[in-house]
């Protein structure tokens, strides 16, 4: 059977490591890990585990979507009408259940480049690594009634706005009444394209990547490369780790996830990589990679002229918007992906709205929630269901919901949670309201001037909801009230974020900003 559990959502109550314990487990205090694929003989357990949690976190293969109960209002649909969602990700798959479970019974036609049905790309640097799930066995669970044409393996390569028209790689075309975009990112490469094609070296994004590392890990290589310091370069340094395989990570910032999370946080997580053995060099860029007559990888150079013998390189520098397959469609575009409005909208190179063309997930470049006139695109889970939920919804109705939901990320490395919320990254300062940094157990709250924009939590997870209710409320900053966890007193002094000029970025959390 198929399983997930949207860790955005999930609190650490450990319901179902007690009643299925074959499938869940904890690293640490709160670090939640489950199988995905678990064999058909735990679903009872599974099933009283997820009706168990308090969060309804849990995700199974089969369920029943029944009909909304808005599903009787008017509709811009009819069941003669087809509906295209080109990218068969989580975005698109939440898509199409939603547009299921709110009651259209027209096509649904799903485009896909892999030729992998949607599949949960977080466990792919973490079970999968590990060797606890296979790259085949993170196949997302979907709903039993879902009745889908899919189009996986074909990739899309025009859109034809006139004549409402995808245009596939083979010649084919797939007419729709109204498409959505969720093509989602690929790992950016390494820049110099000799070293990026030299054996050895790999990114990870892709189910394929994901099991030619972890055969690179199971061959016991003398030591495994991570150049970039953001989430997923980190949580591929933990793996290594937990396999016992020495590891390197190189990152050009102060500390890892110091762009994303601030000096603060990142400082711990520092101390935390250097106590789990990860040689840890930072403020500094690999200058080049040298390679034996085979052209396979041996050997990196860094920026401060020291160098290592290393048998694998893996980069985790960020990621690319798949947007070239627009271009000339007369779909806006640029780096931060596909152009639309709050209601998920695509957008024209001169800002007009084109009512049948939608965009959700990774690729989506939407306004900033403040108005302020930004973009920002997020590469998150969370966003991703919560943006496709809402464009589909308004597919459906012809409606302008908006999608301005407090953005909530998190990540699994060396036994520990990071959980987020917010805009960490446009702070100006940064208290730790809860618990201790000495603990590695602590909430991070951040502001901007005296209005609180974000919060991080490191083993603290059930504070995440609070804080984002008092970001969508304006709460002031620095948070008011003690606690029974309250910090030392040193710790409850408000500090600056960052102690270096942080670039004006849009991608919120992306690695792309710690690319060497």
């Amino acid at each position: 059977m198929r399983i997930a559990v949207d860790m955005t959502r999930c609190q650490s109550y450990a319901q179902c490591a007690f009643l299925a314990p074959d499938v869940f487990r904890f690293e640490g205090e709160e670090a939640l890990v489950y199988d995905p694929d678990p064999s058909e003989e735990f679903r009872a357990r599974i099933e009283q585990s997820a009706a168990a949690c308090p969060v309804q976190a849990i995700r199974l293969d089969g369920e029943h979507r029944r009909p909304a109960p808005e599903a009787s209002a008017p509709t811009a649909l009819t069941a003669t009408d087809r509906v295209v969602v080109v990218g068969a990700s989580l975005a698109g798959l939440t898509a199409v259940e939603t547009l299921r479970s709110g009651g259209f019974t027209g096509l649904v036609t799903v485009i896909g480049d892999e030729p992998d049905e949607p599949y949960d790309r977080p466990p792919l640097s973490k079970q999968v690594l590990l060797g606890t799930a296979g790259a085949r066995g993170t196949r997302l669970p979907r709903a039993s009634d879902l009745d889908v044409e899919w189009r996986l393996g074909e990739a899309a390569t025009g859109l034809d706005l006139r004549a409402r028209t995808v245009l596939l790689a083979d010649g084919g075309r797939v007419p729709y009444d109204r498409v959505l975009i969720a093509t989602g990112t690929r790992a950016r490469p390494w820049p110099v394209a000799r070293d990026a094609g030299l054996d050895g070296v790999h990114t990870l994004r892709t189910a394929d990547d994901a099991e030619r590392l972890r055969a690179r890990l199971v061959a016991r290589p003398r030591r495994v490369l991570v150049i970039g310091g953001g989430f997923t370069g980190s949580e591929i340094a933990s793996a290594c780790r937990r396999l016992d395989i020495p590891v390197t990570l190189v990152d050009r910032g102060r500390a890892p996830l110091a762009r994303a999370l601030g000096d603060t946080v990142a400082d711990v997580l520092a101390d935390v990589q250097r106590e789990h053995g990860v040689d840890l060099r930072s403020s500094t860029t690999v200058t080049s990679l040298r390679a034996d007559a085979r052209g396979t990888v041996t050997a990196a150079t860094f920026s401060d002229g020291s160098e290592v013998d290393v048998d694998v390189v893996v980069v985790a520098i960020g990621a690319l918007r798949n947007i070239e397959w627009l271009s000339g469609s007369g779909v806006a575009v640029g780096p931060l992906g596909v152009d639309c409005d709050a209601s998920c909208r695509a957008l024209g190179p001169d800002g007009t709205v084109l009512d049948d063309v939608f965009v959700a997930g990774d690729v989506a470049a939407f306004p900033h929630p403040s108005g302020d006139g930004r973009r920002v695109s997020v590469e998150h889970w969370g966003n991703a269901v919560s943006q496709a939920s809402v464009a589909a919804d308004n597919i459906r109705t012809g409606g302008q919901a908006r999608h301005d939901e407090v953005p909530v990320f998190w990540s699994n490395q060396f036994g520990h949670v990071i959980k987020s919320v917010g805009t960490p990254e446009a702070a100006d300062s940064v208290v730790i309201a809860q618990g201790s940094t000495a603990r590695r157990a602590f909430v991070a709250v951040y502001g901007t001037g005296d209005r609180v924009v974000g919060a991080t939590a490191l083993d603290h997870v059930k504070w995440v909801e609070h804080y984002r209710r008092q970001i969508g409320e304006g709460a002031s900053f620095p948070p008011e009230g003690r606690t029974v966890d309250d910090p030392p007193d040193a710790e409850r002094t408000v500090r600056p974020r960052s102690r270096i000029t942080r670039p004006d970025t849009s991608a919120q959390h992306s690695d792309e900003r710690t690319t060497p």
